[in-house]
């Protein structure tokens, strides 16, 4: 079982930046990839960016190319989502998820099966 837990988030301008933290315990043997999704009122849940943890391989949403940056601290088994340039449409909870070996890594809500309880990010 592994547990996350999200932090960094707040009410912001648009072209502000905010770094989000997650940090992971439990059985982070078995975790292969490490993922931000976010989920605006009335719309559903969408990936934002994931990263392996092995290879450091990442993966963007379109949406957020160039603004956004996943990255992580194996030390510390802790992943960060710097996100800058902020625009209202980001405006969001943002969630940080984790996948085992085996599900594969990318931007597929369905590869995780385990969840933080988000961060809320408004940007005005």
């Amino acid at each position: 079982h592994v547990q996350l837990v999200e932090s960094g988030g707040g009410s912001v301008q648009a072209g502000e930046s905010l770094r989000l933290s997650c940090t992971a315990s439990g059985n982070l043997y078995a975790v292969d990839c490490l993922g931000w999704f976010r989920q605006a009122p009335g719309k559903e849940r969408e990936g934002v960016a994931a990263i392996m943890i092995l290879g450091a391989t990442t993966y963007y949403d379109d949406s957020v190319k160039g603004r956004f940056t996943i990255s992580q601290d194996n030390a510390k088994n802790m992943v960060y989502l710097q996100v800058d340039s902020l625009k209202a449409e980001d405006t969001a909870m943002y969630y940080c998820a984790a996948a085992p070996v085996g599900n594969g890594c990318g931007l597929v809500k369905d590869y995780f099966p385990s969840w933080g309880q988000g961060t809320q990010v408004t940007v005005s």
